[in-house]
C-alpha cells in the first residue's frame, strides 16, 4: 500500500516518480536486513514480514522504499516517507523511530559499499553568493508566516531554546536570547548588530536592554512581521534586507543566532572576515550554531542530502573545530566562551513537531497539501533525533579579537 495517488505531480515531480533500480533495491534490503539484526528496532515489511527485535517500529508500506533509497540513500529515505512508502509502526513514534538510526548513521552502510558513495551522491547544488543566499533564505522563511505561527510560541523564535526547571517554551526562548546577548556584552547604549533577525524578538530584547539595534534579514517575510512586533513592542530597534556582506559601520556587539548554518562552507571565511571588519575595538560576537562532529563535517560537506533538497538548500552544519579554526584564520577571532545544550534542542523540537502535528487542518487551510505536511513532520523528527543521539549538538559561542 502507498500514498502516491495523493502525491501533485506537478508540485512533487521527485516523489511521484519512483525509481527503477532493482539491483540497488536489492542491495538497500540486505543493508536493512543487517543493520536491523543489530539495532534496537522492528521492521515490518510490506508481506507483514517482521525483521529485528524489541524497540519503536518502521513498518514498510510499499517496495518503493527500498528502490527510493537504493537510488540515493541519503535522499530517498526522507522521500519514501513524503510520499507514504513507511510510517512508524502502531504506538510508535517518528523520532523514536528515527533516533535509533542516527545513533549508527556513520556505521549504516558496510565499509566495503562506503568507497563507491562518490558515484552515487550528489554534490550540494546550491550555492550561497549574493542571489543564492537570497534565493536558498526564500525558499524555507518565506514560505508564510502563518505557518510558522503554527507551532512556534508566542515570541516566534526559531532556533533552539534554552530550558530551565518549570520554563515554558517562551520562557526558555527569553532565556537563550539572554544568554547570546550576555556573551556579547550587550547593556545599554551598546552598538549591536544581529545577523539573522528571525520575527524579531532577540531585536526587541536586546532594545529593551537599552542598546541601539540594527537587525539584518535577507527574508523579506520576516522583515515585514519583525518590524510590526518590534513596533508593537514599543522599542526602537531597525530592520533592513541586507546580506552580511554588505554591511557598513562599527558595533560594540554582533549577534548571530542559527545563521551560520545557511552560509554555506566556502563563505565561512567571508562571513567571519565581516564580523572582523564591524565589530569595534574591545567588541564581541555573540553566536548561536548547530554542530556536528568534526570527522562527520569531513566526510559529509561535499554531499546533497534531504535536508538540502527540501529543506536549507545550500545550508551546512559547522563543527565545533570548523568554527574555532576559520574564525582564528579569517578574522583573528578566539572563542573565550562556549555553552553547550543540544538535550534543549532535542526537547524544543518535540514541542515544535507536537504543535505543528496537531494542526493539520490549520496548515492544509494555508495551502500546503500532504506531502508537504509529511514531509515537515519527517523534518522536525529527523533533526529532534539527530539531537537525541548526540549525532548534532548546538553551542552558544563569545568570540572576541586574539590579543
Amino acid at each position: 500500500m502507498t500514498a502516491l495517488h495523493l502525491v501533485d505531480v506537478d508540485r512533487w515531480p521527485g516523489i511521484a516518480r519512483v525509481p527503477n533500480s532493482p539491483v540497488r533495491a536489492a542491495v538497500a534490503r540486505q543493508i536493512l536486513r543487517r543493520a536491523v539484526r543489530d539495532l534496537p528496532v522492528t521492521v515490518r515489511l510490506p508481506d507483514g514480514t517482521r525483521l529485528g527485535g524489541d524497540g519503536p517500529e518502521l513498518e514498510i508500506r510499499s517496495d518503493a522504499f527500498f528502490h527510493r533509497i537504493g537510488a540515493d540513500l541519503k535522499i530517498g529515505f526522507g522521500e519514501a516517507y513524503m510520499a507514504g512508502d513507511w510510517r512508524p509502526g502502531s504506538g510508535s513514534d517518528l523520532a523514536d523511530v528515527l533516533t535509533v538510526f542516527a545513533h549508527r548513521l556513520p556505521t549504516l552502510v558496510p565499509p566495503v559499499l562506503q568507497r563507491f558513495r562518490r558515484w552515487v551522491e550528489r554534490p550540494i547544488a546550491q550555492g550561497n553568493d549574493r542571489a543564492g543566499a537570497q534565493a536558498n533564505v526564500a525558499h524555507h522563511y518565506d514560505l508564510s508566516n502563518d505557518l510558522f505561527a503554527t507551532f512556534l510560541d508566542p515570541t516566534l523564535t526559531y532556533s533552539s531554546a534554552l530550558f530551565a526547571d518549570g520554563d515554558t517554551l517562551a520562557e526558555a526562548q527569553r532565556r537563550k536570547i539572554d544568554s547570546v546577548l550576555d556573551l556579547a556584552g550587550v547593556r545599554s547604549g551598546t552598538r549591536v548588530l544581529e545577523i539573522g533577525t528571525g520575527w524579531g524578538e532577540l531585536a526587541i530584547q536586546a532594545a529593551s536592554r537599552g542598546a541601539v539595534v540594527r537587525s539584518i534579514t535577507l527574508s523579506a517575510e520576516q522583515r515585514d512581521l519583525a518590524r510590526k512586533r518590534i513596533a508593537q513592542a514599543g522599542v526602537p530597534a531597525e530592520v533592513e534586507l541586507c546580506d552580511y556582506r554588505d554591511v557598513r559601520g562599527q558595533y560594540d556587539a554582533i549577534v548571530s543566532v542559527e545563521m551560520i548554518e545557511a552560509v554555506g562552507e566556502r563563505y565561512w571565511p567571508a562571513y567571519f572576515a565581516a564580523v572582523d571588519r564591524l565589530l569595534a575595538p574591545g567588541g564581541r560576537f555573540g553566536l548561536q550554531s548547530i554542530t556536528m562532529p568534526h570527522d562527520r563535517l569531513l566526510a559529509t560537506r561535499h554531499a546533497q542530502g534531504w535536508i538540502h533538497q527540501y529543506i536549507f538548500p545550500g545550508g551546512l552544519i559547522p563543527s565545533v573545530e570548523a568554527i574555532g579554526t576559520i574564525a582564528a584564520g579569517s578574522a583573528g577571532l578566539e572563542i573565550v566562551g562556549r555553552r553547550d545544550f543540544g538535550p534543549d534542542y532535542a526537547r524544543t523540537l518535540r514541542l515544535w513537531r507536537e504543535q505543528f502535528t496537531a494542526r493539520p487542518d490549520v496548515i492544509a487551510g494555508l495551502g500546503f497539501d500532504a506531502v508537504f505536511r509529511r514531509m515537515w513532520e519527517f523534518y522536525l523528527a529527523y533533526s529532534e533525533a539527530g539531537f537525541r543521539s548526540g549525532y548534532l549538538g548546538v553551542s552558544q559561542f563569545a568570540l572576541v579579537r586574539q590579543c
